[in-house]
């Protein structure tokens, strides 16, 4: 049974994995083996539990214990559950909590490519996405539009920390993630020979004047494709491009020259779900 603590002063130790550790300290948690992440609002955080997450405590407007948190708070058994009022809350961030509701939870354990391409038609590789939003933003739009997995090189941001998982609506959760590769390096030089070895042809979104339609028929009959999308400011790198079977790009009008990444990563999605539905 949980135990639900009412709180008054937000910096109390109890409470430094909410307003004292950042993303990046969270992950690092080392009392726990892969790590800590916060998820935030009703409907994220039931998302999470039904992915199987394990929550480690709840920090809630107080208003929402025998309402909206009362189903959150006895899935989650055994747990400390921290409750404030609105205006106590609102100095996490500066400004109001409309959701009102965060819960820490444990890092699931880490996926390998090899796993999260085994049955998979249909894959993206995010390279060097820096900006949060973008990220969730693009698993938001994968979960939705037929990839199967996602794989993350390392210098991209990470898909939990808590505005991109936020911005995904929870979809980190559903659908399957990992990272390939130790460094940028390897991933730049060996990533796209590696998912070749693993039947997956590469498709490298870029303006590029050897590039092909986003519409193109051979690409789009493609068996196993991965859709590998570049960072805001410079795309992807000149080593990837060289290093892929395809260079793609979405065709403009009007004499714009390029889309956000994340509505890129959106059309393209679409565009090249596998057409067999599977």
């Amino acid at each position: 049974m949980a135990v639900i603590i009412d709180v008054d002063d937000i910096n109390i130790p109890e409470l430094s994995i909410y307003t004292h550790l950042t993303d990046a300290r969270l992950r690092k948690a080392y009392e726990y083996e892969h790590g800590i992440f916060i998820a935030e609002s009703q409907t994220v955080i039931e998302v999470a539990l039904d992915s199987g997450c394990k929550p480690i405590s709840l920090f809630t407007d107080r208003r929402y214990i025998n309402e909206r948190a009362s189903k959150i708070i006895e899935r989650c058994g055994d747990i400390t559950v921290y409750a404030a009022d609105k205006k106590l809350m609102s100095q996490l961030t500066g400004y109001e909590l409309t959701r009102g509701m965060l819960c820490a939870m444990q890092r699931p354990a880490p996926k390998s490519v090899e796993e999260l391409c085994s049955d998979a038609k249909r894959i993206a590789v995010l390279e060097n996405i820096a900006d949060v939003s973008n990220a969730g933003a693009i698993i938001r739009s994968a979960a939705a539009l037929g990839i199967d997995a996602v794989l993350i090189t390392p210098s991209c941001c990470d898909p939990l920390c808590r505005r991109a998982i936020r911005v995904s609506m929870g979809t980190v959760f559903l659908i399957p993630w990992g990272y390939i590769g130790e460094d940028e390096h390897w991933w730049q030089t060996k990533g796209p020979a590696y998912l070749n070895s693993l039947g997956f042809r590469t498709a490298a979104m870029a303006l590029d004047d050897n590039s092909v339609s986003v519409d193109d028929t051979a690409l789009k009959s493609e068996e196993k494709l991965a859709i590998i999308l570049g960072s805001e400011g410079y795309g992807l790198s000149r080593t990837t491009i060289d290093n892929c079977d395809y260079t793609v790009k979405i065709p403009m009008y009007h004499g714009v020259d390029s889309l956000n990444v994340g509505a890129a990563a959106a059309v393209a999605f679409w565009e090249l779900r596998n057409s067999n539905g599977e």
